[in-house]
């Protein structure tokens, strides 16, 4: 399913077997023991080293310090993933894991290839990302394959979705990134709210917040940089929307708790939906255009402005039109299938915009003569809302996102892990 791929790195890189390392990785200071598995020192520094090249965090003693903790965590829970994959008998195989890799590549604007540089170039092992990708795939294949039966969406409830989008037409929406820290029990507070502070601290100096999400955020919407799109304004609840209401376009939020954890949130836009301009009108139209020199006669020209009118009482159709083009004024008279109603000159857009399909306009000086305009098309621009199926794949994303977390959060439970260090 959509919600189950991956990351949002910058990089990516030649495939080694997951879990392979240099020889001198292995003979390391342990860092933890996770069941039957080791996390090495070079494992954890190789991460933060990944972390902070992909987020923009500076590399800095202070700043590794900081971050060591949550990598570890990180680790930590990738090896209990995976472990939980090796009991299912589940696995990602070399074309899998390409894709991602290539997903990632593709999605920084890099040629085939460019991750592998940007990974050498940065001193980012190999191993590291590809164990990172690994698990990610791993993991969504397991909470998949355990509970996709389980989880069900009704029709009813897509209608009700629907219906609530339909009823949200015409109210302020905004667009809206997030970062998602988890508190699993009280002793993680104050370790996850200083991690908060301390990310919003590196975006202010100029990390960029979608590559912190993708690389901190433990919201599916990390792989997307944070993105979760349009939301309206009771769509969270109190902490968050009254945070959103309060932000303008560009702003980011501070630590906000609620019951699952802390959330930092950014504005990216905010819109209207509903209401439409009606410079995105689509128009077919005709003119026919009499001619008559500027320099003419009075007479001649009041005798030109009576057959424009004659024109005006007398064609009901754009055949009609044509048809008065093509005796009276073949040079002059020109058809337009397809215009944008913003695009035309302002007097003749709101002259268009009052007319009927089929009705021909009042005539009007112009350029070389008399005109007279007919709309022979006009489609309205319409509020595009999701489809069934779209809306279907946001009520599962939303759904095995909280099975996955939980899952997780059993299994960090359940886990002999010793920390070294």
């Amino acid at each position: 399913m959509k919600w189950l791929l991956g990351l949002g790195l910058l990089l990516t890189l030649a495939l080694v077997p997951p879990g392979a390392r240099p020889a001198s990785a292995q003979e390391t200071r342990i860092a933890a023991v996770v069941n039957n598995d080791i996390i090495t020192a070079d494992d954890v520094d190789a991460r933060l080293l990944l972390l902070m090249r992909s987020s923009g965090i500076p590399d800095t003693p202070q700043n590794r310090q900081q971050l060591q903790r949550r990598v570890l965590q990180q680790l930590i829970d990738e090896k209990l993933e995976m472990q939980e994959a090796k009991r299912f008998k589940v696995v990602a195989d070399k074309s899998e894991v390409e894709k991602a890799l290539g997903s990632i590549e593709a999605r920084n604007n890099m040629q085939k290839g460019g991750l592998d540089q940007y990974l050498k170039s940065a001193g980012i092992p190999r191993y590291t990302l590809v164990d990172q990708v690994t698990a990610s795939l791993i993991w969504n294949k397991v909470v998949e394959g355990r509970y996709s039966s389980d989880v069900s969406v009704s029709d009813s409830e897509v209608a009700d979705e629907i219906a609530r989008l339909k009823a949200d037409i015409g109210k302020p929406q905004s667009h809206v990134a997030e970062i998602f820290l988890a508190i699993d029990n009280p002793t993680q507070e104050p370790e996850v709210k200083a991690l908060a502070d301390r990310l919003i601290q590196q975006i202010r100096g100029g990390a960029q917040f979608p590559a912190v999400a993708q690389q901190f955020s433990q919201s599916p919407s990390a792989a997307t940089g944070g993105d979760i799109g349009w939301v309206t304004p009771s769509q969270f609840g109190p902490p968050l929307d009254d945070a959103i209401a309060k932000m303008n376009p560009g702003e980011m939020s501070y630590p906000i708790r609620t019951s699952a954890g802390y959330y930092i949130l950014y504005l990216i836009d905010r819109r209207t939906p509903g209401q439409t301009s009606a410079d995105d009108t689509q128009l077919s139209l005709v003119e026919v255009v009499l001619p008559v020199a500027p320099n003419a006669p009075p007479a001649q020209q009041q005798k030109v402005m009576a057959q424009a009118q004659n024109v005006t009482d007398t064609a009901k159709s754009c055949e009609d039109m044509g048809k008065i083009a093509r005796e009276q004024a073949p040079q002059t008279s020109t058809q337009s299938p397809s215009v944008r109603a913003g695009d035309l000159p302002p007097d003749i857009k709101n002259l268009v915009l009052g007319l009927k399909v089929g009705q021909a306009s009042k005539p009007l000086p112009t350029r070389g003569g008399i005109g007279i305009i007919m709309v022979c098309k006009r489609a309205d621009p319409n509020v595009a809302l999701p489809t069934q199926d779209q809306v279907y794949d946001e009520l599962m994303h939303a759904r095995l996102d909280q099975i996955s977390r939980r899952y997780l959060r059993d299994l960090r439970r359940s886990a002999y892990v010793d920390i070294r260090g």
